[in-house]
């Protein structure tokens, strides 16, 4: 018996024999070709077959893991369509004289270069899509494809590593785990996978040699574990009942009321990402959206985000939440979130540095594109605005005359808006020391504890070297939690905590004392929240 770990996707657990998938590579030859014009259209023929071929996998992924996550494959025609993508394979094609697969290949090469290297995690699984569509051109040009009809029966997939679509085309009823060697969590094929729930690792050092051996791959504890030992594996179906019955009792919970014994009430909503997210936030019975991080807009662009590409993602959201409440935190750009196209001096210490409502201040008419969006998406059901990073009154004062300065703006064009909640992110440990000032200004506070952790206890969350010193659970951190509840109280606004402490169910009860009246988290935490809280005297 041989135990490997890796970083686990989903939280299931899985027995069965394992499959090691060998894909079989494109291998690209440079070739010189006489006519560029003629290899440019052929890449185009391919292209268009690409585009056909994605919106059938779209349509397929549709009734596996819903609209929204497929709409995955809507984005990676885009990219077929990008006009910097196609202008670099045009470029080397005519300049060059090469054939269309080579100028594909290395056109992709520099793409997930690029942004392989960018310090944003997000960003940087965005390679893998890259290399996913440039294997289906190449493919199609070379009159190959990609055909899982050898799977015939459950198995743990193992592979050197998957692309999102690869990952949809499969038999979900046919796989009991995925196993790979590269991948991030934030990429398509994780999404997929969490959505498809099917445990999955990625970051194993996996063997051929495994192949038709049987194994456990355990999404809890972020193990695959080869030729499990009888002892082992009774252990494991022990704990797969006891987990199909959790699952039992968590499904359960779906509509009930999060509310103590006692009858105090606790909203619980999701954090999301991107529109996509969505989905998940529903299936998971969330109350609300309580953190919609408005920078994925950005960091997903080449460019700065036009209102109409915003208002359009905001008002999806809000239209799919059906009435339930929104929050949209405006722009948190910087730190550890950059963006090329803003051009962002280097710093010191970003996390400190000019980031967030910092420079929505500063640029009045970017935070003012974000803000008509915001509002014109407000018609389409209940928005509230938040911004991050505040750490004076004067900040919130300004970013509201502003907001109230967009307002007229839509009023005189006669354009449709609703009067929206605005609050504000308790980060800082300033905003802290000022919360029953910054209460009057506003409707309602969320903390951010993973930005207040870090500036409380002077631990930069991104080094890993600190993860020892790095406490959570710190007195000065609940000390200043408890101190924020009772300022927003006092001042009769309602406050919530969607950092990760939200979803620390050692400290439900503890928030739930405190007067916590909302805890906005990961979708998958919903229920077990729910449960946490009900039992709670």
């Amino acid at each position: 018996m041989e135990t490997f770990v890796g970083k686990s996707i989903f939280q299931k657990l899985n027995v069965g024999p394992i499959f090691y998938f060998e894909k079989q590579e494109n291998l690209v030859k440079r070739e010189t070709i006489e006519d560029p014009e003629q290899e440019i259209l052929r890449f185009q023929t391919a292209q268009k077959e690409a585009i056909s071929q994605l919106e059938e996998i779209y349509e397929k992924a549709k009734l596996e893991v819903g609209e929204l996550s497929a709409s995955i494959f809507q984005v990676h025609s885009m990219m077929l369509l990008d006009e910097d993508f196609l202008d670099s394979i045009y470029h080397m094609i005519r300049e060059n004289h090469v054939n269309a697969e080579f100028a594909t290949g290395k056109t992709a090469e520099n793409f997930y270069t690029m942004f392989s290297e960018m310090d944003d995690e997000y960003m940087q699984a965005r390679a893998v899509d890259v290399k996913d569509i440039a294997e289906r051109v190449i493919s199609i040009l070379q009159n190959k494809g990609t055909d899982f009809s050898f799977v015939t029966e459950p198995v743990i997939l193992v592979a050197e590593d998957l692309a999102p679509s690869e990952t949809v085309q499969m038999d979900k009823s046919k796989i009991l785990g995925i196993v790979t060697r590269h991948g991030a969590a934030n990429s398509h094929t994780a999404i997929l996978a969490r959505m498809m729930n099917i445990p999955a690792l990625f970051g194993v050092d996996i063997q051929k040699s495994w192949h038709n051996h049987l194994a456990v791959v355990d999404g809890y504890e972020g193990r695959l574990t080869i030729d499990p030992s009888e002892e082992y594996l009774s252990k494991v179906e022990i704990k797969r009942q006891e987990e199909e019955q959790k699952k039992k009792l968590l499904s359960e919970m779906k509509g009930l009321e999060t509310i103590t014994k006692s009858g105090q009430k606790v909203h619980l909503y999701a954090n999301i990402g991107r529109v996509s997210d969505v989905a998940q936030a529903l299936l998971n019975d969330a109350e609300g959206i309580g953190l919609f991080r408005s920078e994925f807009l950005y960091l997903e662009a080449s460019d700065y985000p036009t209102e109409e590409e915003q208002f359009q993602a905001y008002k999806r959201v809000a239209e799919n939440m059906g009435g339930k409440r929104v929050i949209i935190r405006t722009l948190d750009i910087g730190a550890d979130k950059q963006v090329d196209y803003f051009h962002l001096d280097k710093e010191e210490n970003p996390a400190l540095g000019y980031r967030a409502i910092r420079i929505c201040l500063e640029n009045i008419p970017l935070f003012k594109t974000q803000l008509r969006a915001l509002l014109r998406a407000s018609a389409f059901g209940t928005v509230a605005i938040m911004f991050p990073m505040i750490i004076s009154v004067e900040e919130v004062r300004r970013a509201k005359e502003i907001l109230e300065a967009v307002k007229t703006e839509l009023k005189n064009l006669r354009i449709k808006y609703k009067d929206v909640e605005v609050g504000i992110m308790i980060e800082t440990p300033a905003a802290v020391l000022i919360s029953m000032e910054l209460a009057k200004e506003v409707d309602f506070f969320s903390i951010g504890t993973n930005d207040l952790t870090q500036y409380l206890l002077a631990l930069d969350r991104q080094n890993p070297k600190l993860d020892s010193f790095y406490n959570p659970h710190h007195k000065a951190v609940l000390t200043a939690i408890e101190m924020t509840v009772k300022s927003a109280h006092e001042q009769g606004i309602w406050v919530g905590i969607c950092g990760e402490l939200g979803s620390d169910l050692a400290l439900t009860e503890t928030f739930v004392k405190m007067g916590i009246d909302e805890l906005s988290v990961s979708p998958s935490f919903i229920y077990a929240l729910r449960e946490k809280i009900r039992n709670i005297d």
